[in-house]
């Protein structure tokens, strides 16, 4: 039965048609109270084990009446089940399932507007009495700006290009690292403004901001494997306009780890060498 059909016939049976708020209330409530009741029934399995012979029966009973009050919601708020189901899919496949392939954003720019496919690059950091200081370099040749934490502690945000080289590595995307390897798209003026300029760039940097004050209060994701949906959300949003629009929550969740592995490794060593394999789509930080 398609779930169009039984919202169509579960609607015949409906005692309150009404779409006021004590109606609507009456199906809500009625929702809540039989989700409710399927945790009850699981308790009981939970209690008697095999002995609670009636259990999958009473299970299947009692999530049928969830269908039944969620299908009659869906009518009363002019929505259909199919609709609902379909969009629900696509949420959580975009949050749980990383994208299978991943074609890159320049392969038909030029090699020297390319991001590299396989690159080592080192993180050195360099120690006076007053301040910590780290250089990233690729083939001996230092890249970007000597950077600090910029903070009143020591939280190791000066190896916070690693980031970047994630987002390279996982996401085929990073304008950040673009502008520091002189690797922006220049022969398609309109991506290289749009998706390779000073907004895509302080979009990133927000995006790597944003993700170290949450992993600041998560022990900064050691052994954490997965990080909260509104985080993931709100990343989605603020590069909502860009290419990298199209990278799954799942893609960012992994793109995020492997980042924060690789610079736990760096923070612990104070320093080290990362290989990026954009092909492969891996960061190995050692």
């Amino acid at each position: 039965m398609k779930l169009s059909d039984y919202q169509a016939k579960a609607s015949r049976t409906v005692q309150r048609p009404g779409q006021e708020l004590p109606d609507l209330a009456v199906h809500l409530l009625g929702l809540v109270g039989e989700t409710g009741s399927i945790a009850s029934e699981y308790k009981k399995l939970l209690r008697d084990g095999p002995a609670h012979l009636t259990a999958k029966s009473r299970l299947r009973e009692e999530l049928g009446d969830v269908l039944w009050y969620l299908a009659t919601l869906a009518t009363k708020l002019d929505l259909d089940l199919d609709d609902i189901a379909t969009a629900n899919l696509t949420k959580v496949t975009d949050r749980w399932r990383t994208s299978a392939t991943a074609d890159l954003f320049d392969e038909d720019c030029p090699t020297t507007e390319q991001l590299p496919r396989h690159a080592r690059f080192t993180f050195a950091t360099d120690r006076d009495q007053q301040t910590v200081t780290t250089r990233l370099l690729l083939e001996g040749e230092q890249v970007g700006n000597t950077l600090t934490d910029a903070s009143h502690v020591d939280d190791g945000y000066r190896f916070h290009d690693v980031f970047h080289l994630a987002h390279a590595a996982l996401l085929g995307w990073s304008p950040v690292l673009r502008k520091l390897l002189g690797r922006k798209r220049r022969s398609k003026p309109l991506i290289d403004v749009a998706e390779d300029g000073g907004r895509a760039i302080v979009a990133e940097e927000g995006v790597a901001h944003m993700v170290f004050a949450y992993a600041a209060s998560h022990d900064y994701l050691r052994d954490i494997q997965r990080v909260d949906t509104v985080l993931l959300d709100l990343i989605r949003s603020s590069v909502g306009q860009l290419e990298v629009s199209v990278r799954r929550s799942a893609d960012w969740e992994q793109a995020i780890l492997a980042g924060y592995t690789a610079w736990n490794y760096l923070r612990d060593h104070d320093g080290g060498s990362v290989l990026i394999d954009l092909l492969d789509r891996k960061i190995i930080a050692e």
